[in-house]
């Protein structure tokens, strides 16, 4: 088929394919930065902190971690606020062009948006997807979520679908996409959930064939829809049982789908000179914590997702100080050594959080990343 010259200039190298997206270089433990779009962060608490959720302020926090090497900034995706007393993350930024943005502003990290399937159509995000990558010059990536918070998809008039037909929707979502990233012609779609009549998008993304996939699925349904289609799986564990999660997902990628997959998880950094200053610190964030806020997430979670199961009651202080995730608590030395742990448990990367984002940050950069270095888990 002949092509008209503005399809063809994307088709045929007017822009070169990549696939060297930071997530994927050759560092033993990437890192990167997590929920900073959002009030709160990965805390739920009303423990003082100079932490907003301002453009200036992400422009700082971003163009911080690109200066320090850090391979990822991932947001949360958030239509509404959690309630309770400090309505966790009820202020938030929209994260297609919060990631427009911030790849604009930046030179060498990845930045991702994190996409609820059920809320945008496979067209749109796949424009906005293509349009980002080029932006950033190939540095994009998409974390998708299938939509687990009921009072999310009440908004946009969403029946909620059962668990696992979820990951089925997300499935059918991302064929979508795929499609519109890769086809040089037309088609159509007769699907369950989609239906289109001579679909195609232009340009193509600069990552070749797709820009880079993050799931957050940990139910059986989510480990193979992670499986199946994504670079990066994200989960939340304790770091005993990480080896052996680490090696399911993997083995189920390559024996099932004949791919490969990393496993990265998220945190909480509580860095202070003294371990009992760390220690102090965390307490504080805990006694002031939004318990009614904390109470409905594990509710939901527990009703609605399997991600965390049975372990829910048992991090309920995690959902005040880290999301569900580890904490990593201590001075520069001790943190450096939790980051090696969850690397010995089989963890490709970690993205976390801070009390007060920017000014931790730095003093991460100052800090703990020269005793990563130096112990080998960066380079």
């Amino acid at each position: 088929m002949t092509l008209p010259m503005h399809q063809a200039d994307n088709l045929l190298g007017h822009y070169k394919p990549v696939t060297d997206n930071p997530v994927f270089n050759d560092q033993k433990l990437k890192l990167g930065i997590f929920s900073s779009n959002c009030s709160g962060g990965v805390i739920m608490s009303d423990a003082p902190t100079d932490f907003r959720v301002t453009w200036d302020q992400q422009l700082e926090i971003a163009r911080t971690a690109d200066q320090l090497g850090l391979e990822a900034m991932v947001p949360v995706g958030r239509w509404t606020g959690f309630g309770g007393n400090t309505d966790f993350n009820g202020v938030c930024f929209e994260t297609y062009t919060w990631a427009a943005g911030l790849a604009q502003a930046t030179e060498n990290i990845g930045i991702f948006t994190t996409t609820h399937v059920p809320t945008v159509h496979p067209i749109v995000a796949a424009k906005m997807a293509a349009t980002i990558d080029h932006i950033s010059g190939g540095r994009f990536g998409m974390n998708l979520v299938m939509g687990w918070f009921t009072p999310e998809m009440e908004l946009f008039g969403k029946k909620q679908l059962e668990h696992d037909e979820r990951y089925a929707y997300g499935q059918e979502w991302l064929d979508f996409a795929m499609k519109l990233w890769n086809e040089e012609g037309t088609f159509d779609v007769e699907g369950e959930h989609f239906t289109s009549k001579g679909a195609k998008a232009f340009p193509k993304p600069v990552q070749d064939p797709r820009p880079a996939l993050l799931n957050a699925g940990a139910s059986p349904a989510g480990q193979d829809f992670s499986a199946r289609n994504v670079d990066i799986n994200l989960i939340a564990l304790p770091t005993e049982e990480a080896p052996a999660y680490v090696k399911g997902i993997k083995a189920l990628a390559n024996d099932t789908y004949e791919r490969d997959i990393d496993v990265w998880t998220y945190c909480l950094v509580i860095c202070r000179e003294t371990e009992k200053e760390a220690k102090a610190a965390q307490q504080a964030i805990i006694d002031a914590g939004d318990w009614p806020g904390a109470n409905i997430i594990m509710d939901v979670l527990g009703i609605q997702s399997q991600s965390f199961g049975s372990q829910i009651k048992q991090f309920q202080e995690r959902f005040i100080a880290g999301w569900g995730g580890p904490n990593l608590v201590g001075t520069p030395e001790q943190v450096a050594e939790q980051f090696h742990e969850l690397s010995e448990s089989g963890m490709g990367g970690a993205i976390f959080g801070f009390h007060d984002y920017a000014k931790e940050l730095k003093e991460f950069g100052a800090e703990v990343l020269p005793i990563m270095q130096k112990n080998g888990l960066r380079h």
